[in-house]
């Protein structure tokens, strides 16, 4: 049975301690760039929300998920060709994760909150 948590920072905190800091920076960029979301856990990850899902990320083995939807997805292909994906997600693997990232999945998020406010 998975561990189940009430809040995001419950959630980093149960993660591995050389992650934890990489999570912590993802977060802060999320708030700053979601500013009025609400978070949660939605589907054991943490999640900014307004009036819907805007966003989800979580610590997996060897890589951060970023879980912005299909829309973000193909609106922001053309930056995601050097990272795994699929319909909804990106991969970022943790041994190259670096600023660039960072930056990037705040553009995503900010992007996430302009196109699916209800």
């Amino acid at each position: 049975m998975a561990t189940t948590f009430d809040c995001i920072d419950g959630y980093i905190a149960a993660r591995p301690e050389d992650i934890r800091p990489l999570l912590l920076s993802v977060c802060k960029a999320l708030r700053a760039a979601l500013p009025d979301a609400e978070e949660k856990i939605s589907w054991q990850m943490p999640t900014f929300w307004r009036g819907r899902n805007l966003i989800h990320f979580a610590a997996q083995k060897q890589h951060l998920g970023i879980y912005p939807g299909a829309e973000a997805m193909e609106h922001f292909a053309p930056q995601l060709t050097g990272y795994k994906t699929s319909k909804g997600a990106v991969q970022f693997p943790y041994k190259a994760f670096g600023e660039a990232e960072l930056a990037l999945i705040a553009e995503i998020a900010a992007w996430c909150g302009e196109h699916n406010a209800k």
